[in-house]
């Protein structure tokens, strides 16, 4: 059954299960950049220190922390579909229920159950699609779920500028937050329809199932289990028993571990700590005049984010385009790089005269560099490699422990980012997270393993997680 999904022709339940099954990130590009707009409302209705503003702005990514690495490994107990319709009806409820935040620590709790749902989605549907998809084009395809995420930044931008137009006071915040469980609402309708990942189904004793949503996928009926396609006796199934499975750390997937988790968890130091507070940055370069009021300074800013996500919706289209091409972990290298060189320029241009409000085109030019990058380098790549190097039994639970700990990294970067900007220059602060770059670049290179034009079942085997290069 793995050979003819792998090697299937791609069709109209490939391309429908997909969008089924991407959808989700989608709500997780909305989430991410609609807080960056909420929080100088946020900010200026509940008095908000900078410490509880950035736990308004962590809460979420906390959340998804604890529901990728805690809750991912359900989906390799429980199965894919099972999840897929919970955690948007959760993302539902609590969207809602942020809209009636009666002071920050209520919001922050809200804001941390919506988080959970955004976490619990990254290693379903990852897991899923990886599974269905075949071998030619996966990686694309893998990237192109992700590339919703942009969709829904751009989506953020349009009912952040929106509610700051229409409703031009504190409270706008609300519906900035509240109107995400709309297109959560339809996700949960559309999602009604999707079937159990056939591998899954396979590996779990239903094999009459899996062989009839294989043959509904691949268009054949002559289908057949093979030993590779069934669990193996010491593949027990995975538990969110506690963050750290042993599965991911014995000698064989240690490797596979080390390389899916740590270089997510750099950039998204990087990238959460820069593209949250993009539009406070903004602001703070008085992108309206140094004498407008501060919401036409956060609708400028708004606005100015707007633009530069458009580079971030140019970066994943290359990423669609290269990655089969030329491989996830030279992508994966050379996103690295020019996110240091984006940076580096931003820590420059803010350390000159007259800092960054004095230097627009040159800002500008290098949040774009860094945008691009990162969405055609390591913000893709990420997402889609430890679906494809963890064998089935394990591989939301492995996606879900990376997920995790991108997360946690995110967290770390937009907790501290608004406390450090208050101790120390910008310049160094934006030097620093050049630097965490670098790292993300070396620890890639030693530890790369490249899926490119590789089976699943390939790609399983203790071969590809023994601690040496893989070439592609």
């Amino acid at each position: 059954m793995g050979n003819a999904l792998d090697n299937a022709r791609w069709g109209k339940w490939h391309l429908r299960y997909w969008w089924l099954g991407g959808l989700g990130i989608m709500l997780d590009g909305y989430d991410f950049f609609i807080i960056g707009a909420a929080n100088p409302l946020v900010e200026d209705e509940f008095s908000a220190s900078a410490w509880q503003l950035g736990l308004v702005s962590t809460a979420a990514i906390l959340g998804a922390f604890i529901g990728a690495a805690f809750l991912g490994p359900l989906g390799d107990r429980l199965g894919r579909r099972r999840i897929f319709k919970w955690d948007l009806i959760m993302f539902v409820v609590f969207s809602i229920a942020c809209m009636f935040a009666w002071d920050v620590y209520s919001l922050i709790v809200m804001r941390f159950l919506v988080g959970i749902a955004i976490g619990l989605d990254y290693p379903i549907a990852a897991s899923f699609l990886a599974e269905i998809l075949p071998i030619k084009n996966r990686g694309r395809w893998l990237v192109s779920a992700f590339a919703l995420q942009a969709v829904g930044m751009l989506l953020g931008a349009l009912i952040g500028v929106l509610a700051l137009t229409l409703l031009p006071s504190d409270g706008s915040w609300r519906w900035m937050l509240g109107f995400g469980a709309i297109p959560a609402l339809l996700i949960v309708f559309l999602r009604r329809v999707i079937p159990e990942s056939p591998r899954w189904l396979a590996q779990n004793g239903a094999e009459a199932e899996a062989i009839a949503v294989a043959s509904q996928i691949t268009g054949r009926d002559d289908i057949e289990l093979t030993a590779k396609d069934r669990r193996k006796p010491d593949q027990a199934p995975q538990g969110p028993r506690s963050l750290f499975q042993p599965a991911l750390f014995r000698p064989d997937m240690i490797r596979r571990t080390i390389f899916t988790a740590v270089p997510w968890f750099l950039m998204d130091i990087a990238v959460y700590g820069v593209g949250i507070f993009t539009p406070t940055l903004l602001a703070a370069m008085h992108l309206a005049g140094s004498d407008a009021g501060y919401i036409a300074q956060d609708r400028a800013a708004v606005e100015g984010s707007a633009l530069l996500d458009v580079f971030l919706v140019l970066g994943f289209i290359a990423a669609i385009f290269f990655i089969d091409r030329i491989g996830r972990v030279r992508l994966q290298l050379g996103g690295f790089v020019m996110m240091a060189v984006g940076l580096a320029l931003l820590a420059i241009v803010s350390a000159l005269p007259g800092g960054g409000g004095a230097h627009i085109p040159l800002v500008f030019i290098a949040f774009a560099v860094f945008n691009f990058f990162m969405n055609a380098g390591p913000n893709a790549t990420t997402y889609a490699l430890p679906a494809e190097i963890f064998p089935s039994h394990i591989r939301a639970t492995g996606h879900g422990f990376a997920a995790g700990m991108a997360k946690l990294g995110a967290a770390l970067g937009v907790f501290f980012f608004p406390i450090l900007l208050d101790h120390v220059d910008e310049w160094m602060l934006l030097g620093g997270l050049a630097l965490i770059c670098v790292v993300g670049f070396i620890v890639t290179l030693v530890f790369q393993i490249e899926p490119a034009g590789k089976s699943l079942d390939e790609m399983s085997g203790r071969k590809a997680g023994a601690l040496q290069p893989v070439a592609g």
